[in-house]
């Protein structure tokens, strides 16, 4: 798919251009790292088990290790009596032989004795914890041969898939990697991203002290930067530069060329700003690797994308809704492809619209909302914007997008609606 860069051109979906995008992110390179610095990667090769899960048959209660023919027929009025002959603990290496009528006191991941093949709980004896070496009376029947014990490998076998490739490696994924022995994982490289925001009324941050915290008329703070760091981060991927280019573009071509080629080279840049059919749109006047047109959607309609020799180019709009949506809608998509992450697109769910609004005729709508989830059956979508896309003061309340399509004019109260969720 070609976006025109003619003005007037026909708008492509929003499908088609994630197609383009996405046709274009081809994995990165794989490393192998150890799993204490796997968090957060993405998992590039299946993880097999080393070891089995459990490694070896245990005791799943704080109890008895037991012959199940000793005790299948004790009940409260004929309780059974057994005589403990070792004891148990978690981490034991002991193997106490058991002769009928004997049985072994053991705690909650002790390894089960060959001998034994069930464990009787301290509650279903007489003197429980407190009387529960020498003598003991089993006063209730197993239900089973084989109750409270875990067999071994019953969770993952040895050489079992434990995850697959395209998983992203968080807090409960290591643990369960760990578990089963695995030392050291292939991963994913992060994606490397450059961060550009135009116009020549941004006024980075770190400026605004200098100039005793004022703006002068016309200016206003460089937000976009900082707000796609944090997206680009939360994608698994790094911010490795970040620039502001004002609207003549003097040394845009150095800067496109410095950060896509050569052995430096970056995987991605997302510029912001720039990008319509205005008079001072410096991405669409100088970079010429990249095409551009619309897309049916709101907010977002400007759209811009090419490749540089390997390095993804994204031109989003500047305004901060719209940054925010297009990120979401095309940029994450592909910084998670080319991680080979399995799953690309955040979670919908259905809501209900809290109140009612208009929506774009032909086009996708992508409205920020917060969801009040106090009714855990029907959530509720509460807009935060109004449908501005300059109202960067607001989309800090978003917790996700209503997501309306093309074809729907209007929005009421108490109406369903799938929203994207973003937390």
């Amino acid at each position: 798919m070609d976006m025109s860069a003619t003005p007037g051109a026909a708008m492509v979906s929003v499908d088609e251009h994630l197609a383009t995008v996405l046709a274009a992110a081809a994995s990165l390179p794989v490393r192998s790292v150890a799993l204490a610095d796997a968090l957060g990667a993405t998992l590039a090769a299946p993880a097999v088990a080393a070891f089995d899960l459990p490694a070896f048959e245990n005791s799943a209660m704080d109890g008895f290790a037991v012959r199940h023919a000793d005790v299948a027929a004790a009940r409260a009025d004929r309780p059974v009596r057994l005589q403990v002959v070792a004891d148990v603990p978690a981490g034991s290496p002991l193997d106490p032989p058991l002769a009928a009528g004997e049985a072994a006191r053991i705690m909650t991941g002790a390894p089960l004795p060959t001998a034994a093949d069930t464990v009787v709980p301290f509650e279903d004896t007489l003197g429980g914890l407190a009387d529960s070496l020498g003598e003991i009376v089993v006063a209730s029947a197993p239900r089973s041969l084989g109750a409270h014990v875990r067999r071994r490998g019953e969770d993952t076998p040895r050489g079992g898939l434990v995850l697959p490739a395209g998983t992203l490696l968080g807090g409960r994924q290591l643990a369960a990697l760990a578990a089963v022995g695995v030392t050291g994982v292939t991963v994913a490289s992060a994606p490397r991203v450059v961060v550009v925001s135009t116009g020549s009324e941004l006024v980075p941050l770190d400026d605004l002290p200098a100039r005793g915290g004022s703006l002068r008329r016309g200016e206003i703070p460089e937000s976009n930067g900082t707000l796609l760091a944090g997206l680009v981060h939360g994608a698994g991927a790094v911010v490795v530069r970040r620039e502001v280019v004002d609207d003549e573009g003097d040394d845009l071509h150095d800067l496109l060329d410095a950060v896509t080629t050569g052995p430096d080279a970056c995987d991605v840049v997302i510029f912001s700003g720039g990008v319509s059919a205005g008079a001072y749109e410096v991405v669409r006047q100088h970079v010429t690797q990249m095409t551009f047109g619309p897309v049916a959607m709101q907010p977002g309609k400007p759209q811009g994308f090419g490749v540089a020799g390997s390095t993804l180019l994204f031109g989003l709009p500047g305004n901060p809704v719209s940054v925010a949506v297009s990120f979401e809608v095309f940029v994450r998509p592909a910084l998670l492809a080319l991680q080979g992450r399995a799953r690309l697109h955040r979670p919908r769910v259905r809501a209900v619209a809290d109140s009612g609004w208009r929506t774009p005729e032909g086009r996708q709508q992508f409205l920020p909302v917060a969801l009040d989830r106090s009714d855990p059956a029907a959530w509720r979508a509460v807009p935060v914007s109004g449908g501005g896309s300059h109202l960067a003061g607001r989309l800090g309340a978003a917790d996700a997008y209503a997501v309306i399509p093309a074809d729907l004019e209007v929005v009421r109260a108490g109406d369903p609606v799938d929203v994207m969720l973003l937390d």
